[in-house]
């Protein structure tokens, strides 16, 4: 098993400015450019509705994601293509972002879920075949962080001096950990972050909240997300580890159920975090 720095979907800037001068294009355009390639990972055997969206982050980094559908689940546990996007940057370590281009309009629910982004108001929105707007204009009077005293919002780093309550070498667990430690949960204080193993290689993800409550994206789901954009079958997951400190929103029942769904071979762990290490 190797765990390695891949992110899947995420397009550093340099490597950016390289690809859109390449085609005689600019960042802004070249972003519209990828809805097309961020929509083909879309997984929808449910509606058969494929969406694609692509993030601009403020380090000038492009990130995508599309909608991924769980037949035999109820229908909220799908991942939206906003949300989707939003998790690779944020695992990219994107700590702003710059604009959003998607396929389709934004629902509610991922009007909503981007409400949690600090100064999300202002985020520019392109939707493709429609002129621009931001988010405040898709959302007016929304609620978000501010309403629940919270200052900062999704994509703030996360430091939360975590450990393992039964020290382990497992590097899944341990992966699982480092997700954790950065998981955005200001109204459970729940962390919890997921690894997963597929082909050998790991795929991280991190628990992110909402204010509303409904919209927050599961550890799995983030992991998922970053299988899903690399073009891995769910079913090549071997094995998976939950790792989340005790609190009142534990992740354990939803992870296995979901796991169950996309991978019926792969094994899950479920190991305790506590808080109070020594970062």
């Amino acid at each position: 098993m190797t765990i390695t720095g891949l992110r899947p979907g995420f397009i550093p800037a340099v490597e950016l400015a390289a690809q859109a001068a390449a085609f005689g294009r600019t960042t802004g355009e070249y972003m519209l450019d990828l809805l097309e390639v961020a929509r083909a990972r879309a997984y929808s055997p449910i509606s058969g509705f494929r969406v694609g969206a692509v993030v601009l982050g403020a380090s000038g980094s492009l990130s995508l994601g599309a909608n991924i559908e769980f037949p035999g689940l109820p229908l909220n546990a799908s991942v939206h293509a906003e949300q989707a996007a939003l998790a690779t940057a944020w695992h990219g370590g994107e700590t702003a972002l710059a604009a959003l281009g998607v396929t389709a309009a934004p629902c509610g629910h991922c009007r909503q879920f981007l409400s949690e982004l600090s100064g999300a108001a202002d985020l520019p929105v392109v939707v493709a075949g429609h002129r621009r707007t931001t988010l405040g204009g898709l959302l007016p009077d929304a609620f978000g962080p501010a309403d629940l005293g919270l200052q900062g919002g999704l994509l703030t780093p996360q430091h939360h001096a975590l450990a393992l309550a039964r020290p382990s070498d497992d590097p899944l667990a341990l992966a699982a950990l480092e997700a954790a430690e950065a998981a955005y949960a200001p109204y459970s204080a729940t962390y919890a972050g997921v690894a997963v193993v597929a082909d050998g290689i790991v795929y991280q993800g991190r628990y992110a909240e909402s204010a509303a409550f409904n919209p927050s994206l599961s550890p799995l789901q983030a992991a998922l997300v970053a299988v899903a954009v690399s073009l891995e079958p769910f079913t090549r997951i071997e094995r998976a580890v939950l790792v989340e400190t005790e609190g009142p929103a534990s992740q354990r029942s939803a992870t296995e159920a979901l796991l169950a769904a996309v991978a019926p071979k792969a094994s899950l762990a479920y190991v305790r975090a506590i808080e109070g290490s020594t970062p």
